[in-house]
């Protein structure tokens, strides 16, 4: 799903959540859930349904703030790495490069 400019909220289970991204695979789940975590944000994890044995795995993931927008965040530079050393940009949210040196706009 990656970044977008939606604000989607709704449910897991019986806790309202701000959906952070839909139909993504285990290994985006773990990326996701620990740097959230590590910026102090509550988050949930559902697993949805195969249709057949053949489909993947697929997670939605959540958090339980409200008012949380993955976009806003990036960009507006509120999110830090793993170590808390660096701020995330939308390279690294994506899992597209670890270098965080590089903002979201680029000089070249």
């Amino acid at each position: 799903m990656g970044l977008e400019g939606k604000h989607q909220f709704g449910s897991i289970g019986e806790q309202r959540v701000t959906f952070v991204e839909k139909k993504i695979e285990e290994e985006r789940v773990h990326f996701l859930k620990n740097l959230l975590e590590s910026n102090g944000l509550e988050v949930i994890v559902e697993e949805l349904k195969r249709k057949s044995e053949e489909d993947p795995l697929l997670y939605n993931i959540g958090v339980t703030d409200m008012v949380f927008n993955p976009t806003v965040y990036v960009f507006q530079r509120r999110l830090k790495t793993l170590d808390g050393k660096h701020i995330v940009n939308q390279d690294y949210w994506n899992q597209v490069s670890a270098d965080t040196k590089p903002q979201y706009w680029k000089n070249s």
